[in-house]
């Protein structure tokens, strides 16, 4: 079992991850998590503290020569604007962040105690945990990627990059809808006996729990609603040369809660930033008057880079259900069992 913690303050001393199951033997390679982190700083839209910011990753534990030890492997990402206890206090909530609820909840009364933590800075963490979990399900041939379906109801690439640089004439933001893919996929992650154990509802969780995140399908999606069973369920085929197939993917890879062997397709909308520069009506929490909701700086478009973390959560969850399927202690045991199970299913 994978067991994962992360914790840090936006403008703390930085960003900390703790990843707890990865077995013995994985080499590692602190270049390509940092590779991974570039990405989720990138792409248009994207606000000043990604200027500011150049994230790399200290491993100060669970390695030795490279290699995972099997025991906590435990990251670091150090703020390079660590000006928390220098900030001014924030008063006015910002609509369609955890500001109000997250005072409410925990009786602050410095809504600066809640960005702090609620903010998107903690995908950090989120993205170097993943790019772990990429590098031992990439020991197997699995491979997760992703693109950017929509901004803000645009798809073509023009039309994206014209309706970013609208909301950032306007002082506005915008959301908009990506996919992940995670290709070579064995049959047999997950489980339906219970919903807990479902991969489907495992993958909704991780993606969910992106900040910003509002929606979630699995292959085909809503597009189950307009359609007849006859029309969108993948048949069955089968030859001696490839054995099970299907000639389309509707059910994005999960049947049942379990991996069909079919790539994994997963999509989700991402809402535009909370944080306006032309900010909306809220309230001063100290004198309970109508004010402007605080401005932070923000980004305006992060759907390619929400993109990103959501590879990232996707590859916590699958290096999981891998582990839960094949797992042993070492590197070197797993693949042995995954070679047999690979025989086996072939032999069906």
């Amino acid at each position: 079992m994978l067991r994962c913690l992360t914790a840090g303050e936006s403008h703390g001393k930085g960003m900390v991850a703790i990843l707890e199951g990865l077995c013995a033997g994985l080499a590692v390679d602190v270049s390509a998590i940092n590779k991974e982190l570039k990405r989720r700083q990138s792409g248009f839209g994207r606000g000043r503290r990604m200027r500011i910011e150049n994230d790399r990753v200290e491993i100060i534990s669970g390695l030795k020569n490279n290699r995972t030890l099997g025991s906590p492997i435990t990251l670091l990402i150090k703020n390079k604007d660590a000006s928390i206890e220098k900030l001014p206090k924030v008063v006015a909530g910002r609509p369609g962040h955890a500001d109000l609820a997250g005072l409410l909840k925990y009786g602050f009364t410095d809504i600066r105690e809640v960005l702090e933590r609620a903010s998107a800075r903690s995908t950090a963490a989120t993205v170097a945990l993943g790019a772990l979990c990429k590098r031992f399900l990439d020991e197997f041939g699995i491979v997760i990627t992703s693109r950017v379906l929509s901004v803000g109801g645009e798809s073509t690439k023009q039309g994206i990059i014209s309706k970013i640089t609208e909301a950032i004439e306007n002082k506005d933001t915008v959301g908009g809808i990506f996919e992940v893919v995670a290709a070579n996929v064995p049959v047999g992650l997950g489980s339906y006996v219970q919903a807990d154990r479902r991969l489907d509802s495992r993958l909704a969780a991780g993606i969910i729990s992106i900040p910003g995140i509002k929606s979630f399908e699995v292959g085909l999606g809503a597009g189950y609603a307009v359609s007849f069973g006859s029309v969108v369920h993948d048949a069955i085929y089968h030859s001696k040369s490839k054995g099970y197939f299907r000639l389309t993917n509707n059910a994005g890879g999960i049947e049942g809660g379990i991996s069909n062997g079919q790539e994994i397709i997963l999509r989700a909308c991402m809402k535009p930033i909370s944080t306006l520069m032309r900010p909306l009506d809220s309230i001063n929490i100290q004198t309970k008057k109508s004010a402007k909701a605080a401005v932070e700086r923000s980004d305006i478009c992060v759907v390619e880079s929400a993109g990103v973390v959501a590879e990232s959560a996707c590859a916590l969850v699958l290096a999981e259900a891998f582990l839960e399927k094949f797992g042993a202690d070492s590197l070197e045991d797993i693949k042995n069992t995954y070679t047999n199970y690979k025989k086996r299913i072939t032999r069906a």
